[in-house]
């Protein structure tokens, strides 16, 4: 369906597809779950990041209540959130490309 999509739609459509393959049958996850697929599937964004303020807080909100469940839209809230204060982040800023 996204053959001609720009790879920015390509990625939304790839952390679709990896939130829908952890969700329940009614599209949502645990806290507990959202955790672990953040850390397993997104590690990159989020390695070193420890330390921060606000990621202590978003992880700290998903160890509160770890069996309350998330939605979609609240998931890709978090996984932006996590992405911009990535220092992968300022690493991918940092590359000049080459098109």
């Amino acid at each position: 369906a996204l053959r001609k999509g720009s790879d920015l739609e390509k990625a939304f459509a790839t952390a679709a597809l990896v939130y829908n393959s952890y969700a329940d049958p009614e599209s949502k996850l645990s806290k507990a779950e959202t955790k672990s697929l953040l850390q397993s599937q997104f590690g990159q964004f989020i390695q070193g990041q420890e330390n921060k303020p606000k990621y202590q807080e978003i992880i700290s909100s998903l160890d509160e209540e770890s069996e309350n469940k998330i939605n979609f839209e609240d998931f890709m809230i978090l996984l932006v959130s996590l992405t911009l204060m990535s220092d992968l982040l300022q690493e991918i800023k940092n590359v000049k490309t080459t098109k």
